[in-house]
């Protein structure tokens, strides 16, 4: 692996500068684990449980950690972004913290639990179809009618440091952990994983999680360059519905992730009853993707952190997920490397 240079996209300076930013103001989650996930994975798991973070995802550690950065330098107009939804209310919240008018852009099948949240902190909403309007030209038109700074859910520095931050907390609740199981969507939170926890202990090892119907950084992976899906995936994991990896984020994890693998929309759904009845704790679908992955990785040597992502997720669907029949396939994760 090449070293990590000052012109790299983050590096672990970034993330530990975003720690000192979000220190006292994102919630310090905790670890859970239980003995029979432990059975389930064959080995030791500890879960970084982020779907109790504030605005209910690891979101608003790099939200905030953005919106810090634009009043250190002079307090912006205001500040927009597009997003499935988890980003749109750590936005929303980090804006109502900093005292930043915030819009943000959601399609129109966003799960309605997370456009309430961001509505409920005071952002204003703009929805658009993800199948036929292009969701950047939105936000850029926003941005210059209003006089409004940019925030992208994870194509910038300061938002995948600070979900970079995450990491560093996990490495230090369970510092024998050897690798870290890591949701990817645009790729922010992958990339901010793989920078903090190859900093801590570069024998760490560091996997993202995708859904086969959605794995855009996997199949770039392959290709060795940014590919494209052909249309939006259809998945219950409505965060990770990406057709493609974002720019920086992809320039990191194709360096610095030792692999991407894929689990089906039946693993995610054990994945979230494992979550409650194991951990006792609410996780939506794309929060347990990474959780999922523990069934059918090979078993590692020595203790597994996993990010429980984010926890919006609304009742009617919760309950319809948990209602299924278990996938008792086991159908293997399907490496990316």
């Amino acid at each position: 692996m090449p070293p990590v240079t000052s012109s790299f996209p983050l590096t672990s300076a970034d993330v530990y500068r975003a720690a000192a930013s979000l220190r006292g103001v994102a919630a310090y989650t905790p670890i859970l684990s239980s003995p029979d996930l432990d059975q389930v994975a064959g080995c030791a798991v500890a879960c970084k449980a982020e779907a109790l973070q504030r605005a209910g995802s690891f979101k608003f550690r790099g939200a905030y950690n953005a919106v810090a950065a634009l009043c250190e330098q002079g307090h912006p107009r205001g500040v927009v972004g597009a997003s499935s939804g988890n980003h749109a209310q750590a936005l929303a919240l980090a804006g109502r913290l900093l005292d930043v008018p915030v819009i943000v852009v959601v399609p129109q099948d966003a799960p309605a639990i997370k456009v309430s949240g961001a509505r409920s902190h005071g952002a204003k909403i703009v929805t658009y179809d993800r199948h036929r309007d292009d969701r950047e030209a939105i936000t850029a038109d926003l941005a210059a009618i209003h006089g409004y700074m940019i925030v992208p859910s994870a194509n910038a520095m300061p938002v995948m440091a600070g979900a970079g931050t995450a990491a560093l907390e996990l490495l230090a609740q369970a510092p024998d952990a050897r690798l870290i199981l890591v949701p990817v969507g645009g790729g922010g939170l992958a990339a901010g994983t793989a920078v903090a926890a190859k900093a801590v202990n570069r024998q760490v090892q560091v996997i993202g999680v995708e859904p086969r119907a959605g794995a855009d950084t996997a199949a770039s992976l392959r290709a060795r360059t940014r590919v494209t899906l052909p249309e939006v995936p259809g998945t219950i994991a409505d965060a990770l519905r990406h057709t493609s990896p974002a720019p920086l984020a992809w320039a990191v994890n194709q360096i610095m992730l030792d692999d991407v693998v894929t689990v089906t929309d039946g693993q995610i759904a054990e994945a979230m009853r494992w979550a409650f009845e194991l951990l006792k704790v609410v996780v939506e679908p794309s929060g347990a993707v990474a959780l999922a992955a523990l069934s059918c990785l090979r078993r590692p040597a020595g203790k597994v952190g996993v990010i429980i992502s984010g926890g919006s997720v609304d009742l009617d669907t919760f309950y319809q997920v948990l209602a299924t029949e278990p996938d008792r396939t086991q159908v293997g994760a399907e490496p990316a490397r």
